[in-house]
Formats: structure tokens, sequence, C-alpha cells
């Protein structure tokens, strides 16, 4: 490893606060860790500083400051609560003055002009750079804006520019004060439930009838893992974490028998009611792990039918996805990349040059595989549109899951290349649980490339969401902030942080909730900076209350206070059920005696008991009568399961993200004890409290 001088880690360390890798951070003991010069140098290559040696970074660094300084303004801005957004202006001294001409273009396509003089507007400070000198101008735009997205040209006496100014509401979409604004829902991954119906794994229907269900109950909302487009076959990646995409569904979850295609394809029916093929279901059905596999080619081999007959005349139904594709063009673009996925049998990286760079001609790729991946998505957007129609007509909603990544190698990285940092990937530092760190394996988003394109690839990722979604969970909300980027080549333990621009992605946020009238919940679970949650309070981003990490061996006060301001529950779905959680605890005297004693004093008890049962109703009860505004609970745990759905960590050694449910929908919905504990959660929520969703404000979300 090469010798790096004093001099070259003085101007390293100053060369990475310019592009926002942090030099330092703190642990999750509270040790300050310092970033090793090589992580830095490697960090600095992935965000495209130019440095290949350490002996590069003078350079680099007079190049960066000399780049920012001839910025003449940021890309973006934002105007909260449509208050005049200040635009910081970057001009070479000499050229400071003189006029500017300002044509602000709003969402609605008014357009507002003015002229300004450079000489007025406030000097807010100055630099020299390589013998230039630059001042820091301030102009303000005149007049109040309304919510939107809008573009601002400015034109200078020696250059143009123009800036996104995102107008947006401070907070985002919050329940109202009261009973109506205590809600309550369930948990299960979608592949985990099942019923007399599906094929071996839960789908859309089966997602409406627990809705249905719940609803009976006096629940507000259904949680899912992320139900994004997936590889389930060549390649093979089930992680509903490493989606293909984060702007198309999973077919996986697509209902066959509602198609309606079906009812008039007699070579459908006829294998779908043939032996083999109810044989096939049969065993799908039976066993103990969802098959990806089989279910998906079972799935295929009717939807394939369906899809030569759609294609095959000129009816109305193709008429409607001829529309549809005419309004989301990305869907033939997609199914091209899937198709094309499919004739190489790999993905895009493994792909001759020309593919790779984002150019797919007609003999890549079979043209019927491209009708079909196409005809899916529609169907899912048709089967999710319904899900969430129903829902939201009685009063409930779907609690969707962004989750933080894409597949290196999906679509999403192959199309929005630009969008990412493929030279590095994202994870997280060493911990107590996970000592040598973690490496998740998908490349971040570029902090600066992202911002360029005006946040057009993230808006579209959480658009596709909060079509549907009436509580939408971000994944990670930490990495709103900063992410720990691992550069190609390193260990996950001498990865670095990397900043983003978390003002205007909380506008996107507030503004996007704001108009699809969706609650939003931050992931913030672990080593988690106190900025992180002022701001998502601040914003009115929901934080989690996940009781396993509240809990200290205190009787007085074993769980710490629940704020109103979170979403309460008893796990996640990277975590032990509660029954493992409990039996875990109870091999310490100390803390088998502490949690009841707590319960006990608080009412929930009526004896200090350790019955694994006992305390995990009072515990439910705890969580059920506080002041969180949102309860999530864990369908599993209502009738002691103790098998996690995943294990962080393992690959083949657990069935991560394969596990059913015990019991099908038909047999848990009927079980006395499941019913009685949800009955007493509406009771202690408040039986108004499945109406919230009716009593938010109504706004129409941008296509």
């Amino acid at each position: 490893m090469a010798v790096v001088t004093g001099k070259q880690v003085y101007m390293l360390y100053q060369l990475a606060r310019l592009y926002g890798v942090e030099i330092a951070y703190r642990d999750s003991t509270g040790r300050l860790r310092q970033a090793a010069p090589h992580s830095l140098l490697l960090a600095l290559r992935a965000l495209g500083a130019p440095v290949e040696d350490f002996k590069e970074v003078p350079g680099a660094l007079r190049e960066r400051r000399r780049q920012l300084w001839q910025r003449c303004c940021e890309p973006v801005a934002v105007a909260w609560d449509g208050r005049p957004a200040p635009i910081l202006l970057r001009l070479p001294a000499g050229q400071a003055q003189g006029p500017v001409d300002c044509r602000l273009e709003l969402e609605n396509g008014v357009v507002q002009r003015w002229h300004g003089n450079l000489a007025r507007l406030p000097v807010l400070r100055a630099a020299s750079v390589e013998g230039v000198n630059y001042v820091a101008r301030q102009l303000t735009l005149p007049s109040r804006l309304p919510w939107g997205y809008h573009r601002l040209k400015l034109n200078l006496p020696y250059c143009s520019s123009e800036t996104l100014i995102i107008s947006a509401p401070r907070r985002a979409c919050a329940l109202p004060a009261g009973a109506a604004g205590r809600i309550w829902g369930v948990f299960l991954p979608l592949y985990a439930l099942s019923s007399g119906q599906s094929w071996g794994a839960g789908d859309l229907t089966d997602l409406e009838a627990l809705l249905r269900w719940v609803g009976s109950l006096g629940g507000s909302f259904v949680g899912v893992l992320p139900l994004l487009a997936a590889f389930l076959d060549e390649p093979f990646a089930p992680s509903p974490y490493v989606p293909v995409s984060r702007l198309f569904w999973n077919e996986f979850y697509l209902d066959v028998t509602r198609v309606p295609e079906l009812k008039n394809h007699p070579e459908a029916l006829d294998l779908l009611n043939s032996p083999s093929f109810q044989n096939e279901l049969a065993a799908l059905r039976s066993a103990r792990l969802v098959d990806y596999r089989r279910i998906t080619a079972a799935k295929r081999k009717v939807l394939e039918c369906l899809a030569r007959c759609h294609f095959a005349g000129n009816s109305e139904r193709q008429a409607a996805l001829r529309s549809w594709a005419e309004k989301y063009p990305a869907a033939q673009d997609y199914a091209r990349f899937r198709a094309a996925v499919e004739r190489q049998r790999a993905g895009w990286p493994a792909w001759p040059a020309r593919m790779r760079n984002g150019i797919l001609q007609e003999q890549d790729y079979d043209p019927e595989a491209e009708r079909y991946h196409l005809y899916v998505q529609w169907l899912a957007f048709q089967q999710f549109r319904e899900a969430a129609d129903r829902a939201r007509q009685s009063g409930q909603g779907l609690y969707l899951d962004l989750p933080l990544g894409v597949h290196p190698d999906g679509y999403d990285v192959w199309r929005e290349r630009a969008a990412f940092a493929p030279e590095a990937s994202v994870g997280a530092p060493p911990d107590a649980f996970f000592t040598q760190g973690q490496d998740w394996g998908f490349p971040p988003l570029h902090p600066e490339q992202i911002r360029d394109q005006g946040y057009r690839y993230y808006l579209a990722c959480l658009r596709h969401h909060l079509r549907h979604a009436s509580v939408l969970r971000l994944d990670h909300v930490m990495g709103l902030h900063r992410l720990f980027w691992v550069p190609r080549g390193l260990s996950a333990r001498e990865g670095v942080y990397v900043r983003y621009r978390a003002e205007e992605l909380y506008a996107i946020l507030t503004l996007e909730s704001q108009r699809s009238r969706t609650l939003l919940v931050g992931e913030d679970l672990g080593t988690v900076p106190g900025r992180v949650r002022a701001a998502m309070a601040r914003h009115k981003v929901y934080r989690m209350y996940v009781l396993p990490f509240e809990y200290k061996p205190d009787p007085y006060q074993a769980l710490r206070p629940i704020p109103a301001g979170v979403l309460a529950c008893l796990n996640t779905h990277d975590m032990p059920p509660f029954k493992t959680f409990w039996l875990e605890k109870e091999k310490n005297v100390t803390d088998r005696l502490v949690l009841p004693l707590f319960l006990h004093r608080r009412g929930r008890l009526q004896i200090p008991t350790n019955d694994v049962e006992a305390v995990f109703l009072a515990c439910l009860k705890h969580l059920a009568a506080s002041r969180a505004r949102l309860l999530a609970v864990n369908l599993e745990d209502l009738w002691l399961e103790t098998a996690p759905q995943n294990v962080p960590g393992t690959g083949d050694e657990h069935p991560n993200w394969r596990r059913k449910a015990r019991y099908p929908l038909e047999i848990f919905s009927e079980k006395p004890e499941v019913r009685a504990a949800l009955t007493e959660i509406n009771r202690l929520r408040g039986s108004a409290s499945r109406a919230a969703f009716d009593h938010l404000p109504k706004r129409g979300i941008k296509s």
C-alpha cells in the first residue's frame, strides 16, 4: 500500500468534504471511527472524482473547488410552504453586475417573468479559486409559490442556468388528532399468505380477502413486504429487497383466475382444468415452503396462452392495453429488457456491449416474450389498482414497503445508469450483531447525479407506490441523510458514509404524501443519529417503535414511553417473532421478571407471570392503549409462531422469504384466540379508528 503523507491526508479530507463523504462516524457504541485514507480515495473515485492515487488528490481538490464555484446555481432548491426560495448565484467578481432575466415556469404551465440587477443582490460570501475571484449573491423569488415542481431559468450576462424549485408543504400527510387518529392493522408477507384458491403463495385476491376480514374487526390496513418485480427463474433472486425494478410490480402475485381473457379462452381453460395441472397446484399448495420457480412456471403457462389470445385480436381490451402503454412508455422498455434477460439467460452486465449500453434490437429478444411481459405488467397494474380502490372505498388502505435498493443486474440500474454509483454498494458498519459490517450488494444512488436529473428516477419510484398505498414504509430512512458505501474491492468494515440532500428528498416526500393522501413511516432502527429523528418529527414522517429495541431491565420503566408520532409493533420481518424473543429473555432471571412486573403495574397483567401467551397479550395491549398513531400486529404472533420470516446475514441455511404462515386464511380468520386479540386491540384503539383514512385531505396524485 502506498505511503500517504500528512499533507495528502489533509487535502484528502478537504476533497472528501466537498464531495459529501464523511471522514469519520460514530459507531453503535458511540465511539468515533475515522475513515481510512484508501477507503476515502475509493469512495471519491466511485463518486466520479479524478483520483487514481493519492498523488492526484491536490489536482482533484483544485478542480472540485473550481467546479463548484463555476456552477452558477444549484440544480435544485426548496421553497417550504410556498415561501419564496432563496437561490444562491455564484459569479465571477468581474461579472457580478448587470441584468438578470428570470423566467419561472410553474408546474401548471403558467409562466412568470421578471428582470433584476445583479449588483443589487446581497453578497453572502466571496472566494478566490485558481486566481479567479468569485462572489455568491442571493436571488429571492418575488412571490409565494403553489405546491409543485417549478422550473426557474436565469439568463445572466455570461451564462444561462436552470433550477428545479420544489415548493412543498413542510409536513407529510398525517392522521387527525383524537380517536380517529389511532389506527391499527396487521402485517404478513403476501407470499406467506395462503388460501384455498391461491397457487402455493398468496396473491392479490388473497390480499383483498385479508383486508375485508381485518376491516370486519375494525382494522384499517394490511401491511406486506415489497411486491416489486423480481428475478424468479434465471437469474434467481427472490428477496423482496433486491427487486429487478422499483417501477414495476411482480406478476408472481397475480390471480390468474381473475384475468378477463380466461373465460373466453378454451386452450387456457383446458390447461388449467387438466389433471396434471391440478395435481401441480395441489402439490404447490401443500408444500411447506413457497416454491417461486414452480409457481411462476405454472402461472406463466396460463398467462402466455392468455397473452397470445389477447394480442391476436383487436378487442377493446387490446385498445386499453395500448392506451396504458402510451401512458407508461417505460413498460414497453421494461418488457423488452425482461425478454432480453430470458434470451441471454443472464443479467445485463453479462450482455454484449451494445445491449449493456441500453440499445436493444429486435433480434435481441423473443417478441412473444416481450408481449408477455407487457401484458402481465398491465394485468398487475389493474389488479393492484382494484385492490387499493376497494380498500379505500371501505375506509381501509394498503401498507406498502419501498425498498432502499434494486438488484445490480436489474432493469433500473441498466436503464437509469447515471442515477447510480456502480463502483460501490450499500451496506452498514460493524455493530454488535454484525461485527464485520454488512454489504447488501446493490449500488447506491449517486447523490449529485440524481439532483442533476431533478430526482426524476426517485420520484418515479415513489409515485409507483403512492398510487396504491395509504401507508408507505420507507426502508432505511437514514438513507435520506446518508448511506454507508462499500467501495468495490473493500470489505464492509472499510466502508464510509456519503451524504445526500435530505432537505430536497423530504420536500419530495411531503409534497407527494400530501397529494396522494399517504402516511409515511420511516424505518429508523439501529444506529440512527438524533438529527435524523428530529427531521422525521419536523416533517411528520412516523418513526417505528419496535418493542424489543425499547426494552431495558428496569421494572419501573422496562419499556420506553411510546410517543404519538410512531408506528408501534412487537417486531419486524427481520426479527424473531415475539414467542422466540420472550423465550430467550426468559433464560435470564432478571429479564423474566422485569417485563411482567412493568406490565402488571400498568394493569395489563392481572398477576406478574412469565407465561408467554399472557406476556404477549399484555405487550400487545400496552401498545394498543398507547398514544401511537399506528399499530401493526404481526399475524403470526397471534398463534405464537417461533420461526422468523428472514434471518439477516444468512443464505441457504434459512428459508428466507419462503416460509408460509402456519395456517391458511380460512383457518386463522376463524381461530377464537386470534379474533379475540384483534377485537380487544380495536377496543383499546377506539372504534372510530377504521374511518381515519376518510379524514385525510383529498388531493390528486400526478401520474
